[in-house]
């Protein structure tokens, strides 16, 4: 397949993807003049209209959902012939699609990644990152990691590092509304809650094996562990955090553990995990060498 109409293609599959121009410039780490003039030279090419452009939406036209699937799987094969390529040569490359919780934008992936990107200068990277339940079928992602408890599916889950959850505040908050002496005092206290990918019902304390559950009441609901994490920092109140988050902030004397007997778990007591899950099938080596190098980086709780 020619160069330029192997750039032609992905330019469309992903804008296609993206809905927008822009983002799929950015994914593919193209300006968004070259990306519309590759899917242009791929309409002159085919001579058919794939897009309807307008102010606030891009959509396939017919032509373009027709094309797509066939877009994809040429795409694939190239894929493919790239890690036959790799295996040979003993140099990965090609694409790894992957998408994370937001926190690990801040924690963990970007050092990885770096350094993964140094050893593999023919590997692209295009991370995304979400506090949502990505499918990486529907998403067409080589993986996707994902925090608390791995779910029964027909994906296959890669464990990566299990931690401990944990009440936490900062000294500034607990000066101000005193500090829980129980877990019965937690109601006169400002909660926050973490509301993605669900809102949880219930809060389970765990306490040499003996669980007791909570229904919290919470002043602060935010959908981003990111933002969680920040508004805990500022002083908003009491939050559940993983270890791996919270106890370098006690560390550094921004953050306390509170009811500090206590861990959260589920509700029959177990700890969560961070953990990858892809589809079944054949695994790149490229996706297996970041897989273990994220496993290896496995943060440390304090």
């Amino acid at each position: 397949m020619a160069l330029d109409m192997l750039r032609e293609i992905q330019a469309f599959v992903s804008v296609a993807h993206k809905r927008s121009f822009v983002s799929a410039a950015r994914a593919l780490g193209r300006s968004p003049s070259a990306v519309t003039r590759a899917v242009q030279a791929l309409e002159d090419n085919s001579g058919a209209k794939l897009f309807n452009r307008n102010a606030s939406a891009v959509t396939l036209t017919e032509a373009g959902e027709r094309l797509l699937p066939h877009a994809e799987r040429l795409l694939d094969v190239q894929r493919d012939a790239a890690d036959e390529l790799a295996a040979l040569t003993g140099s990965a490359q090609g694409w790894i699609r992957l998408a994370a919780p937001e926190v690990l934008a801040q924690q963990v992936l970007p050092a990885v990644l770096a350094e993964f990107s140094r050893r593999h200068p023919q590997v692209t990277l295009d991370a995304q990152f979400s506090d949502q339940t990505l499918d990486p079928l529907q998403g067409k992602f080589d993986f996707v990691i994902r925090g608390a408890f791995p779910q029964s599916s027909e994906l296959i889950g890669y464990p990566l590092w299990r931690y401990r959850r944990h009440l936490y505040a900062s000294p500034q908050y607990l000066e101000h509304a005193g500090t829980p002496q129980g877990l019965d005092e937690l109601e006169q206290h400002a909660l926050i809650l973490h509301t993605a990918p669900r809102i949880l019902k219930a809060w389970h304390f765990c306490r040499a094996q003996r669980i007791v559950s909570l229904r919290p009441q919470p002043r602060l609901r935010l959908g981003s562990g990111v933002a969680v994490l920040q508004a805990t920092l500022a002083g908003a109140g009491i939050a559940r955090l993983a270890d791996w988050l919270g106890e370098p902030e006690v560390s550094a004397g921004r953050l306390v553990r509170v009811c500090p007997d206590y861990h959260l778990t589920s509700s029959t007591g177990q700890d969560p995990q961070m953990h990858a899950v892809y589809p079944a099938g054949d695994v790149p080596a490229r996706v297996r060498e970041l897989l273990q190098a994220l496993r290896e980086a496995r943060p440390r709780s304090g």
